[in-house]
């Protein structure tokens, strides 16, 4: 008896310190997850070093510019001639320009390349958003859990208190008063189980949210309703946007400019500019001035075999497979966004069924602890039955939790806020 008065307080001070613990709400979990996860703000550096290329787009025409100085003494080592010796000195300016048919090429890839960072840095956050948000409704089903463990043991307890007092007054015998107990025992079990896992969920979770001190409790529940979609107008409709066939497309476009820029610089003439002007004596001054231009021809791309030929040859190649991947990827999308739309309309059946033996099993425990009440069945049965309603319960949680991760995979699919998706495409319930 001492220690069931000690788990009901050891309950009651959880249940305290959960009224105390501040609320953490689904869009402040998802807010707090996007402005500390360390890979997004690695994608963040790449994106600024991509933009601050693209800023300064226009500097690779800029031309190359060396100055150079030098001291030094000269001397002779064995002959005592003294022509032009002692220390001297030069300094020098450089300037060089080349040109070439590929720079457009060039430049364009770098535009492409900005591009690309920003698609992949959308389509982390938004992968990171559906992934905190399937966290944190597992959490809140396993909190739901615990509430639903926490009934069976008040239930279990009540039971061994009236079970004890039918012993003592000699209307049960000890074998129901036994079964009692233990089921009393086994209930405190899988709830003081249930909590600590819960626990080391709830604060891994916390800690993938930046958050190392405080008591948080989840205020969001799972409510879902009945999607109805029909998946050839989702593919129609969304595939287009979806970030993986984008990239890919993008993938084509920076590969044909690549396959031009290489041609282009292999095998068109280009055309270097150059200035130099140097000074090696400053008493008496002297200095030197010169400038060049030279056009250049490439012969050897043209012959086939050659290395740069090959090199020509391999950046088509590369195009072509980036064609075949893309329509791998298109292909992988709709027998998903197919597959998805299946399973919700067939899964929203298990959902029914699973409230429906709900239902069924709350009332025959109802009707179960009536009749063991009056005497009419053991406590074995009660128990039983006391178990099929905890169990059903964690069914339909189970149940409602694997289809709710449904909509998300498949507003993941479609590249929408899964929050869209069932404003659109939900219908209600029956």
């Amino acid at each position: 008896m001492r220690r069931i008065v000690i788990a009901v307080s050891l309950l009651f001070f959880l249940q305290l310190n959960t009224a105390q613990a501040d609320n953490l709400t689904l869009d402040d979990a998802v807010k707090k997850a996007l402005d500390y996860n360390l890979s997004l703000k690695k994608n963040e550096i790449d994106l600024a070093a991509s933009g601050y290329s693209e800023k300064n787009i226009w500097m690779e025409l800029f031309p190359a510019i060396n100055a150079n100085a030098s001291a030094g003494y000269r001397n002779s080592l064995f002959s005592q001639t003294t022509r032009d010796s002692g220390f001297n000195y030069s300094i020098g300016l450089g300037i060089s320009l080349g040109l070439n048919a590929g720079i457009p090429f060039t430049i364009k890839s770098i535009k492409l390349a900005h591009q690309g960072n920003i698609l992949k840095a959308e389509d982390a956050r938004n992968q990171l958003s559906i992934q905190i948000t399937k966290m944190y409704y597992s959490l809140v089903a396993e909190k739901n859990n615990l509430a639903l463990l926490n009934e069976v043991f008040n239930l279990a307890q009540r039971q061994y208190t009236r079970s004890e007092t039918l012993f003592r007054n000699g209307l049960v015998g000890e074998m129901s008063l036994t079964q009692s107990r233990l089921a009393l025992e086994n209930a405190r079990y899988n709830l003081n189980t249930a909590q600590v896992a819960h626990n080391n969920n709830i604060n891994e979770f916390l800690a993938s949210l930046g958050i190392t001190g405080g008591d948080f409790v989840l205020s969001d529940e799972i409510r879902i309703i009945r999607i109805e979609a029909d998946a050839e107008a989702l593919i129609k409709e969304y595939l287009p946007r979806r970030p993986d066939l984008v990239r890919a497309n993008q993938e084509i476009e920076r590969l044909l400019n690549a396959q031009q820029q290489t041609t282009i610089q292999s095998r068109a003439p280009s055309l270097s500019l150059s200035i130099d002007w140097s000074s090696s004596s400053f008493n008496p001054f002297s200095d030197s001035f010169s400038a060049s231009a030279r056009l250049s021809i490439p012969v050897d791309p043209w012959i086939p075999g050659t290395p740069r030929n090959q090199t020509i040859t391999r950046a088509s190649d590369s195009v072509d497979k980036a064609k075949l991947d893309l329509e791998i990827a298109e292909n992988s999308a709709k027998t998903q966004i197919r597959s998805l739309a299946a399973l919700l309309h067939n899964s929203w059946d298990s959902v029914r069924i699973a409230r429906l033996s709900l239902e069924a099993a709350g009332r025959n425990y109802q009707l179960t602890e009536q009749a063991f009440n009056s005497g009419a069945v053991e406590a074995l049965t009660l128990q039983d039955s006391r178990n099929n309603m905890a169990n059903a319960r964690q069914r339909l949680l189970q149940t409602e939790l694997s289809y709710f991760n449904m909509i998300l995979d498949l507003s993941s699919a479609l590249n929408i806020d899964w929050k869209y998706l069932l404003q659109t495409y939900g219908v209600a319930s029956e």
